[in-house]
């Protein structure tokens, strides 16, 4: 079974003059690879929570991406030498190599979710607890507005949409796929099945 740390919960607030935000990020360890999904923006959170944790940053194999928004990727830039994966590309350098349904080497299984944004995916990582689903940005809201119950997870809004009718499929698909839901920015938590 695998591994997962939560090294960075993600947050998105307004500021006086402006909005921060950056996303959960995640190291999952499984079938001896360490993953490090959406490695966000805020460069000391990240290198503390390594620190926290007492695990090297030159330890991880390889980042994940669940989209390309900013926030949910600038700090690739602190580990220059890695690949980096989406939904069924392996990025090394200027060559691209493709991969289908699991992260190579694990048994990590990657899935569609557009809507909010059209390349969008999450990951189903099986664990000792259950399945869980980080899902990115399939499930939004800015700090303090988080709710778990089956409908606002379906209806809340997401300021950032790409495509209604598709977020809405991916939402239910991982609900109803998952036990457990990271989203892109608050806690994880259970899903409340009917």
């Amino acid at each position: 079974m695998a591994k997962l740390t939560i090294l960075v919960e993600g947050y998105a607030r307004d500021g006086k003059d402006y909005f921060e935000a950056s996303p959960t990020t995640v190291l999952v360890e499984d079938c001896g690879k360490r993953v490090l999904v959406d490695p966000g923006c805020n460069k000391e959170l990240l290198v503390a929570a390594f620190k926290k944790e007492n695990i090297s940053m030159s330890e991880v194999d390889y980042i994940f991406l669940t989209h390309t928004h900013l926030d949910h990727f600038l700090n690739i830039r602190l580990f220059p030498k890695l690949d980096v994966l989406d939904g069924g590309t392996i990025f090394r350098g200027d060559k691209e190599y493709s991969f289908s349904k699991f992260l190579p080497g694990t048994k990590i299984e990657v899935v569609r979710t557009p809507g909010h944004s059209f390349e969008h995916v999450a990951l189903l990582v099986w664990t000792d607890s259950g399945v869980v689903a980080i899902a990115g940005d399939v499930f939004w809201w800015v700090d303090g507005e988080q709710k778990t119950d089956l409908k606002s997870l379906l209806t809340i809004n997401d300021p950032y949409l790409h495509d209604s009718k598709e977020l809405l499929k991916s939402r239910k698909l991982l609900l109803e796929k998952s036990d457990f839901i990271i989203p892109g920015h608050g806690k994880m938590f259970k899903v409340l099945k009917k």
